[in-house]
C-alpha cells in the first residue's frame, strides 16, 4: 500500500514540477494564448504515461505466466520442485517476505521475480536454469530474485517508468506545437493544430522515447547490482551469487519477452549497447561482489 501511495503522489509531483518549469518559462502562456490548453496536456501526459505503466505492473504476474509458460507449484510433484520451493520460503523469511507464488517454466536457463506488490509476488525459474546450475548456484539466483521483491523494485521501475512516459508524451506535443505555430505563423485563415503538430509530435516522440530508454534502463542496470548485493546479504556470502554468474557466462541463456527483459537474472551488453542494456556485464556483477 506504501507503495501505492509512493506510485500516486511521484505522479502528482511529475505534474506539479512540469506545471512550475513551463510557468517559469512563460510556455503555458503562450501555449494558452495560442489555442493548446495547457492543464488537459499535463493531464494527458499523466493519464498516458502513469497509467499504461501502473496497467503493465498490475497485469505484470498474469502476462509473466501467460507468455512464458509458466506453470505454479501448487503441490510439488518431483524432488527438484519440493527443494525449489522450501528454498523460496526459506528465503522469503529471510527478507521478511510473504511467500511468493514459484512457478517452474521450460526453457533455457533464465528466472525472474514479477508482481505488482511484495506480498503478491512470483518467482519463477526456468528447466534449463535448475539443469545447468549446482542446488548453490540455483539458490544464489533465487536469492536475487527475493531481492528483487525485497527492493520493491518491480514498483520502482514502474515510477519510474511513468515518469520518463510521461515527459516524453508532454514534451513530444509542446515541440509539435511550437513548430507547428512557427510554419503556420503567417497563416490566419485555419485554426487548430496543423499537420506540422502531427508529424513533429510523433517524430520527437520516438526520439525522446529512445533518450528516455536509457535513462530507464540505467535504474534497471542499478537494481541488478543491488539484488547480487541483496542475495549475497541473504545467503551470508556472495561466493554462491558470482559462481552463479560465472555459470550464466558460460551458458546458452535464452532471453524473456521484450515486456520482460528487466525481470531475467541473464542479459547485459557490451560498447554502444550497454546504453541500451537491462543489466550489467557479468564481469562487472562479479567484482562489485568482492570484499572492499
Amino acid at each position: 500500500m506504501k507503495r501505492v501511495m509512493l506510485f500516486f503522489a511521484t505522479n502528482l509531483a511529475v505534474l506539479l514540477v512540469l506545471g512550475v518549469i513551463a510557468n517559469l518559462l512563460g510556455v503555458d502562456r503562450y501555449l494558452t494564448a495560442n489555442g493548446m490548453n495547457f492543464g488537459m496536456l499535463l493531464a494527458f501526459a499523466a493519464v498516458i504515461g502513469f497509467g499504461g505503466a501502473f496497467i503493465s505492473l498490475l497485469m505484470s504476474k498474469s502476462m509473466a505466466k501467460m507468455s512464458t509458460g509458466a506453470r505454479v507449484i501448487a503441490q510439488p510433484s518431483s524432488s527438484t520442485e519440493v527443494w525449489l520451493v522450501d528454498t523460496v520460503a526459506r528465503l522469503a523469511q529471510r527478507a521478511g517476505l510473504p511467500m511468493p507464488e514459484v512457478a517452474i517454466y521450460n526453457g533455457e536457463p533464465n528466472a525472474f521475480a514479477t508482481g505488482a506488490t511484495r506480498n503478491s509476488s512470483l518467482v519463477a525459474v526456468s528447466t534449463g536454469l535448475l539443469q545447468s546450475m549446482t542446488r548453490e548456484e540455483a539458490e544464489a539466483v533465487l536469492a536475487h530474485e527475493v531481492a528483487h521483491i525485497a527492493n520493491g523494485d518491480m514498483v520502482t521501475l514502474t515510477l519510474i517508468q511513468g515518469v520518463v512516459n510521461t515527459f516524453v508524451i508532454f514534451l513530444s506535443r509542446v515541440v509539435g506545437y511550437l513548430v507547428d505555430s512557427f510554419l503556420r505563423r503567417n497563416d490566419s485563415t485555419s485554426s487548430g493544430p496543423g499537420i506540422g503538430y502531427m508529424v513533429t509530435s510523433m517524430v520527437c516522440q520516438v526520439v525522446f522515447g529512445i533518450l528516455a530508454s536509457i535513462i530507464v534502463n540505467w535504474f534497471s542496470r542499478q537494481r541488478e547490482f543491488r539484488a547480487d548485493a541483496g542475495a549475497a546479504g541473504l545467503l551470508g556470502t556472495p561466493v554462491p551469487m558470482q559462481n552463479a554468474l560465472r555459470r550464466l557466462g558460460n551458458l546458452h541463456t535464452e532471453p524473456l519477452p521484450q515486456s520482460m527483459a528487466a525481470s531475467g537474472i541473464a542479459g547485459g551488453g557490451g560498447g554502444f549497447k550497454a546504453l541500451f542494456a537491462t543489466h550489467p556485464p557479468l564481469e562487472q556483477r562479479i567484482a562489485a561482489l568482492n570484499p572492499r
